[in-house]
């Protein structure tokens, strides 16, 4: 049943909010939306408009919180089963079952091979660390790629992108240790991070929901990657411990081929997880972002009074800016990850009150921060460090306000939340494009020192 496109675009958004509700399966899912799309066009033929049908018809489905409770009381056993990788099934279908994770696996151990290999041979200190994200995030592409089943002009935009950004980290004359060389480390997996989005989303990057899927898909790959990393690590320290004992030192390994291998395959393999699970991790997000914003406001408070006790803006220890910036870059990532995980559908509550005492926090933290960069500037003179960091601190500025603008309107019930959710996804290409130009210009402007 084919409805008008704002329509179809509304129950889109309200089929990945069912589909986040672990309990309900994929054909639990398809039976409401057939359920709804009926209501919508028996509501439409008795005389109302068609946001008024949706609205109602969603209206008497009922609270999707109820019904996923519901479905978790007669199906419990699914809330297991979901943790399994691959179903268990038998014959032609388990075998078409296994045919992802072979894939996965397959380009898992293939980033860990480009890792050994650039390892291996890519002279000196500099061209491995600069080559790192490109020997990992083509392969998370072709995951995407397979996935999506790209068209050729999504592959083909794609390829051209990685090659510019390889030509450029590789044969640019950087000065071994230089300030643009270390600028290139920091801000290509920026630009690699913006390419695999745009896999993501397969090409449909003016999408504003596939582009919050993306943030969400990040929030959740990193939750996923820890753990694997934690797991890893444990499981590696336990049989090093067992086989120092009996006269084994396993530290070479480790280093030589356990470590390049373990940290690329399990990119792989938690993006893979973030997307065969996600829902069962999506439900960790909205408890994380309400123990960790609390916290990270006594931080930024904390800052704030480091700052206010240090004296003049230009003694400020430029380490300590440097920290900062990574502390705000972190403080977007949770207030994304918040975002990404919250029911747009909800009025605004005491957390979104919290989170607007957050992004207003980090704007004075910014505000400090770019008057000290400023001062450093005017004493001491520019480059490439201090312009890029400017830069940064400038976007981080730009964006934080226009987030604290659209939340006082949330909060004060006069904005939608969705106006919010549509700022951060439109704004999260200028890093990617700032981080570009970082990457490509600023070597050359520099003369590559």
């Amino acid at each position: 049943m084919t409805l008008p496109t704002e329509t179809e675009t509304q129950i889109a958004r309200w089929r990945g909010y069912v589909q986040r509700r672990q309990a309900i399966s994929v054909d639990d899912v398809d039976e409401l939306e057939d359920h709804l799309r009926h209501q919508i066009a028996d509501l439409t033929s008795s005389g109302l408009d068609d946001e008024e049908s949706f609205l109602v018809a969603i209206k008497r489905l009922g609270n999707m919180d109820a019904i996923s409770r519901e479905y978790a009381r007669e199906h419990s056993d699914r809330l297991w089963k979901q943790l399994a990788l691959v179903p268990e099934t038998s014959g032609p279908a388990g075998s078409s079952a296994w045919r992802e994770p072979a894939i996965v696996l397959g380009l898992a151990a293939g980033a860990g091979l480009a890792v050994k290999a650039g390892l291996t041979w890519m002279p000196g200190a500099g061209v491995p660390a600069r080559n790192c994200g490109l020997l990992v995030f083509p392969f998370l592409t072709a995951y995407f790629a397979w996935k999506r089943r790209f068209s050729a002009r999504v592959v083909t935009a794609l390829l051209i992108a990685f090659v510019i950004l390889a030509v450029a980290v590789n044969v640019y004359p950087f000065v071994p240790a230089g300030s643009t060389e270390l600028l290139v480390i920091l801000h290509a997996p920026v630009v690699l991070w913006l390419l695999a989005g745009v896999g993501y989303v397969g090409g449909r990057w003016r999408s504003g929901g596939r582009r919050m899927d993306f943030v969400r898909f990040t929030g959740e790959l990193a939750i996923y990657f820890v753990l694997l990393g934690l797991g890893g690590g444990i499981l590696i320290g336990l049989t090093s411990a067992v086989l120092q004992l009996v006269g084994v030192d396993l530290e070479p390994v480790i280093g030589g081929w356990i470590l390049p291998f373990a940290a690329p395959g399990a990119f792989i393999v938690a993006a893979w997880l973030v997307e065969a699970k996600q829902n069962v991790v999506e439900n960790i997000a909205p408890v994380l972002t309400r123990v960790f914003t609390p916290l990270t406001i006594v931080m930024l408070l904390t800052l704030l009074a480091v700052l206010a006790a240090s004296g003049g803006l230009i003694e400020v220890d430029r380490d300590l800016l440097i920290l900062m910036d990574a502390i705000l870059i972190l403080v977007l990532a949770l207030l994304l990850y918040s975002i990404s995980a919250r029911d747009s559908l909800s009025r605004a509550g005491f957390f979104d009150v919290m989170q607007l005492i957050l992004v207003v926090l980090a704007l004075a933290v910014d505000a400090v921060m770019l008057t000290a960069m400023l001062a450093r500037i005017a004493e001491f003179g520019f480059s490439p460090n201090k312009i890029a960091a400017l830069g940064v601190n400038l976007l981080l500025l730009v964006h934080l306000a226009g987030a604290a603008r659209l939340s006082v309107g949330f909060v004060r019930n006069r904005r939608r939340f969705t106006a919010l959710e549509r700022w951060q996804t439109q704004y999260l290409p200028v890093y990617g494009v700032w981080a570009a130009a970082v990457v490509v210009a600023f070597p050359p402007l520099f003369g590559f020192a």
